[in-house]
């Protein structure tokens, strides 16, 4: 299925839609500008109906296993969309600024091409929400295995409001029919990546000179722990999260690094985390959880063996989990699904390690004494983190956040100067 002109239409459509593109954008850039307070209006009055219940049986059928009402309300609030754009891009966001001889006046990019990702589901529909608070019409390549969330969003939004028909089209097409992705991208004025290297490396050879690319690639995400406020509670909220995530998420942890040289300390750590971490599995089991985790842990291990990898490694094997002590002091991406790394990294040696992965590094879930708390935030920051937070906090959402270290808004939006 595709979506156009507010209205959903199967695939066969898709060539005739995209072959009238360019007129139907023209025609909807000469009109009246869309306003950001047109936006959060239909959002904050489709969020008030989720909230009465109106769309319970469509939430039943398209929201996936583990997300829940609760999680999509606080991102279609009113205030939330309007601190958004407060923290973004200042008090009065798109007033013209006024110099001796220019006026410089505030307007969108125009057009967005954004190339979704399947790791987190409604973040196609946020994606194309964040282009329309800045004016911008949006094109959306659908990720694999949407199963129809965003388009059934994207319904229901341009029935609130009928006016923001023209600034939204979804297709549902398959990265292979490259000659379509290039006709898209060709009627962009900016492409906007989610995924890893492959996917920006895909992008960068679609964008035309003249689209700006605008990538948000994948991260990495860690945990650091340097002693502890409140133990117990701290190694349990750091379980529930590994758990919770899967480990999917650029924010979710992939390696626990510990403060230390002894590897006697990381023994006994692993022996220790283990049954937080068969804990917080067992709270959350789900449809083939457990035996999704021990089979990545499996398959990690058989790809280590063929890699001559295994040497000094320790398996600390749990139930749907378990905890993996390597002796390098990388920062990768972990087996998931529960299995989470364990490497030794003191405090002297951890910018260098962690700059080995510069323009990579995105959250540390930092865990350590109150007194260290600031020397050891300082500290992350300057080797290339974007989000410090405690250790059950690593994916959690924060008002006036910024994504990856940079306010995405900006990035939307171009300045036109003006003589006087």
């Amino acid at each position: 299925m595709i979506f156009a002109n507010g209205t959903l239409l199967p695939d066969s459509e898709r060539q005739a839609v995209i072959a009238g593109l360019e007129p139907a954008m023209n025609a909807a850039r000469m009109g009246q500008s869309l306003q950001a307070e047109t936006v959060i209006n239909a959002v904050s009055a489709l969020g008030k109906r989720l909230e009465a219940g109106e769309f319970d049986s469509l939430l039943a059928q398209f929201l996936p296993a583990g997300m829940t009402l609760s999680d999509l309300l606080p991102l279609l609030r009113r205030e939330t969309l309007e601190a958004k754009l407060t923290s973004e891009l200042g008090p009065d966001p798109f007033s013209s600024k006024t110099f001796p001889k220019t006026t410089a006046r505030v307007l969108p990019l125009g057009v967005l091409f954004h190339i979704a990702p399947g790791n987190l589901p409604g973040l196609p529909v946020y994606t194309v929400l964040e282009g329309l608070l800045t004016g911008n019409i949006n094109l959306l390549k659908l990720p694999h295995g949407d199963k129809g969330l965003s388009l059934a969003a994207f319904r229901l939004l341009v029935e609130q409001e009928p006016r923001l028909a023209p600034y939204i089209y979804a297709f549902d097409l398959p990265s292979r029919e490259k000659e379509s992705l290039k006709t898209l991208a060709s009627l962009s004025d900016g492409l906007v990546v989610w995924g890893g290297d492959r996917a920006t490396q895909s992008a960068r050879e679609l964008a035309p000179a003249g689209c700006k690319l605008i990538e948000w690639g994948h991260r990495l995400s860690f945990a650091y722990l340097s002693g502890y406020e409140d133990k117990e509670a701290e190694l349990a909220a750091l379980a529930s999260h590994i758990i919770e995530t899967g480990q999917r998420l650029c924010s979710s942890c992939q390696v626990i690094f510990l403060d230390t040289q002894s590897p006697t300390e990381a023994e006994a750590f692993c022996r220790e985390f283990l049954p937080y971490l068969e804990k917080a599995a067992a709270k959350r089991p789900g449809p083939g959880r457990g035996a999704q985790a021990t089979l990545s842990g499996h398959t990690a291990l058989l790809e280590r063996i063929v890699e001559n990898r295994v040497q000094n490694e320790t398996l600390f094997q749990g139930k749907g989990c378990s905890v993996i002590l390597r002796p390098d002091r990388e920062l990768e991406l972990s087996p998931m699904e529960g299995n989470v790394l364990v490497k030794l990294l003191p405090q002297k040696d951890l910018l260098p390690a962690l700059r080995r992965q510069k323009g990579r590094l995105q959250t540390a879930g930092l865990v350590c004494t109150p007194e260290r708390r600031e020397t050891l935030t300082s500290l992350l920051s300057r080797a290339g983190l974007t989000r410090i937070t405690r250790a059950g906090a690593m994916s959690a959402s924060f008002p006036g956040e910024a994504h990856d270290g940079e306010y995405p808004l900006r990035r939307y939006l171009r300045i036109v100067d003006v003589e006087a």
